[in-house]
């Protein structure tokens, strides 16, 4: 390895752990559930995980990837248009349309690559990008790549501002496609866009809607179908990509949810697509009979918005200001990135491992621990992490 860089990069990583950001993975010896057995640290409560709906070991789930590997193998082998699709993946691909309320899907390794693939190929340069301020950072590296690729342009609207983005439409009126795009759920927020108002705008400018729905789904509206269900707009909005790897099972995977000519496209163009293997089809089964699971059992849903009032709620009894909302994303402001990753530290000494984050995750200033609740956590789970969070919030001096 060359010197140079490695001076480089060692300085780079002496000065995070200076700083106080320096990351340590933390080793999990069994399945993402509430508790877990970590290297080093016995049981410990997990706070800090997509899995909202509590299906990364839900029998009929784990089953389903087992009994894929016996037909289907280990892994694909090529890409789909080379070696063949496996009958798992359009099985997988018609449902999670049917749950998000598209006329097709597309599946693909990652709602990373989802995200990738969507504006540089269907996009050109008479084409312009309208995405939130505070959008996913897959979203941004698309976008990104769109503007090299594709040669469209791109401006970013102020987070959740109606008014900007009319603006920007506005001044956008020449262009052939007006792509907005936004998050479902902003992850590090837990704050849901306002989408009525968004359509709303999208329709009036000719404008096509984007949702990148990834923390939505399997988690908002009544049957978690996600933020169209929330709002009562299933089927109306244009382009929705998702995950596979939070709600849905916590493996892998992501998907475009478009118009079947959209789909289409993609599968003929998109280099994500074109150039890489699909997913395993151990983890597609998984992820299709997390969906099934989901279909037939809307409790969980209510479980978890009902696990989730009670925590935020008990937060705020101990005199924590957590920030508004109503997901399982429950973020607590802490403002410097040391003093945040020193309470994450500290509650998992505690016994609750959930994540402190900072700058450049979040911006400057307001760095946070982010809660997340899953369906799954009982009372004794949430009672006990409130009981670690009162007292290091008070060995902290943050309550």
């Amino acid at each position: 390895m060359n010197r140079s860089l490695n001076q480089r990069l060692d300085a780079g990583i002496q000065g995070f752990k200076r700083d106080g950001v320096y990351k340590r993975l933390n080793y999990l010896d069994g399945p993402q559930a509430p508790r877990v057995t970590m290297d080093g640290r016995g049981e410990v409560i997990i706070l800090s995980s997509n899995n909202y709906l509590g299906l990364s070991a839900e029998p009929e789930v784990v089953e389903a990837g087992k009994a894929a590997l016996d037909r289907f193998g280990a892994g694909t082998a090529s890409v789909r248009f080379i070696c063949g699709t496996f009958t798992v993946h359009r099985d997988l691909e018609r449902a999670c349309a049917r749950l998000v309320g598209t006329e097709a899907s597309l599946s693909f390794v990652s709602c990373w690559n989802a995200n990738e693939a969507l504006p540089a190929t269907i996009l050109g340069p008479d084409d312009i990008i309208l995405s939130d301020q505070l959008n996913h950072a897959s979203i941004i590296d698309a976008i990104r790549l769109a503007k090299s690729i594709a040669k469209c342009d791109a401006v970013v609207y102020d987070h959740g501002n109606l008014d900007d983005l009319k603006a920007k439409l506005e001044a956008a009126r020449d262009r052939k496609i007006k792509l907005v795009i936004t998050d479902g759920v902003f992850s590090m927020e837990g704050a849901i866009a306002n989408l009525p108002g968004l359509a709303e705008l999208c329709r009036a400018h000719d404008a096509l809607l984007m949702v990148d729905d990834s923390h939505a789904t399997g988690v908002l509206g009544s049957h978690g179908r996600g933020t169209a269900e929330h709002f009562g707009m299933l089927g109306e909005v244009d382009i929705i990509t998702s995950t596979l790897g939070k709600a849905l099972g916590g493996a892998a995977g992501g998907f475009v949810a478009a118009s079947a000519t959209v789909c289409d496209y993609l599968t003929q163009r998109a280099r994500p697509q074109l150039f890489s293997n699909a997913l395993p089809p151990t983890v597609a089964a998984s992820a299709l009979a997390s969906v099934e699971f989901l279909e037939r059992h809307p409790e969980r849903v209510a479980q978890l918005m009902a696990s989730t009032r009670y925590f935020r709620e008990g937060l705020q009894s101990l005199g924590f200001s957590p920030l508004p909302g109503e997901t399982p994303i429950i973020p607590v402001i802490l403002g410097d990135t040391a003093k945040a990753i020193q309470m994450s530290d500290m509650l998992l000494d505690a016994g609750v491992f959930v994540t402190g984050f900072g700058y450049p995750v979040v911006p400057k200033g307001e760095a946070r621990v982010r809660c997340q609740i899953s369906a799954a956590h009982t009372k004794e789970d949430l009672d006990q992490a409130l009981d670690a969070f009162q007292r290091v919030g008070q060995r902290l001096d943050v309550i």
